[in-house]
């Protein structure tokens, strides 16, 4: 036990050039499990591009004691945290990946020389898809939404809308009545809705408006109405959007992952990817996208890592 509260530097073992682990993304997930990581003395090349999912967000919430935080400044407290373990964080985005266990490479796309590893984790993340309504880049992050656990308490008790098809949407929406007991429904003007799925919705209390929108209108990024081609305006303080997302990069298939139906890599509870030692970690991955659990994903991952380079390099 150290008596100085100071940790000692890491202990890097085997050629100069070779990383114990390249972490591409700096999100919750690629620094909790960085910070893993740095505490087992392994040394740790992360690549971040400074692009987060909740960039536009203007508060983090279901993380504990940092309930409302803005992302970027969590972020910054949490990059802070590793430079006593030695971490090293370049900002440059990967756009090659390849190798096998024990010997991995990524490039990025300055053309640097190659960055060598024994293991990687892939944390970059996703990128949602929005539908393309005029006025929505003005209210995205402040009354434009995905998740009700992530903003549903703000906006408890007003006028909600749901845009998404099927069963995102029917589910979205009544996910959305624990926080209001006034949610409309959003068709588009498409006869996509089901006579099932309307008796589900009607079950719960949702309404439905199958008007064609046309645009969002409101002051300060505060959504007040949705506008339509053929019907009358709505009143709404918060529109939550489900149309489904995408793998903010392509690096998971570089190394030969697996991916479900819904486009996310599958791994096993210690975000090991099925490729010899390649891991996911965060939204990228199968679980529930939510910053606290891509977190715990992350620690997971870190310590999942260094138990299998204690097997192979002590």
């Amino acid at each position: 036990m150290q008596r100085t509260g100071v940790p000692t530097a890491p202990v890097f073992f085997g050629p100069v050039d070779m990383y114990d682990v390249i972490i591409v993304g700096g999100g919750p997930a690629g620094l909790s499990a960085a910070l893993q990581l740095g505490r087992a003395r392994r040394r740790v090349l992360m690549f971040d591009t400074g692009e987060p999912r909740n960039a536009r967000s203007l508060g983090m919430h279901g993380y504990l004691t940092r309930d409302g935080i803005l992302p970027t400044h969590f972020l910054d407290l949490a990059r802070r945290e590793l430079d006593q373990y030695g971490v090293e964080l370049r900002n440059r985005k990967v756009i090659k990946a390849g190798g096998t266990d024990g010997n991995f490479s990524v490039e990025t796309e300055d053309g640097g020389e190659p960055a060598r590893s024994r293991t990687v984790l892939i944390a970059t993340g996703l990128v949602d898809r929005l539908p393309v309504i005029s006025g929505i880049g003005q209210f995205y992050g402040t009354s434009v939404f995905h998740c009700p656990y992530c903003d549903g308490w703000e906006v408890r008790g007003k006028p909600l809308a749901v845009l998404g098809k099927r069963n995102n949407g029917v589910a979205l929406s009544i996910s959305l009545m624990t926080w209001s007991d006034n949610v409309t429904l959003l068709t588009n003007g498409e006869a996509w809705l089901r006579e099932r799925e309307r008796k589900t919705v009607d079950a719960h209390g949702v309404r439905v408006n199958t008007g064609k929108l046309e645009r969002l209108e409101g002051n300060g990024g505060k959504l007040e109405r949705i506008v339509f081609t053929n019907v009358d305006p709505l009143e709404c303080r918060a529109l939550f959007v489900s149309y489904g997302y995408d793998q903010h990069s392509d690096l998971a298939r570089q190394l030969g992952c697996a991916f479900t139906r819904k486009g996310v890599a599958r791994t096993d509870k210690f975000q090991y990817a099925g490729a010899p030692g390649v891991y996911v970690a965060g939204d990228a991955s199968k679980d529930m996208q939510m910053v606290i659990v891509a977190a715990a994903e992350g620690a997971k991952a870190g310590v999942a890592i260094n138990m299998a380079l204690q097997q192979q390099y002590g």
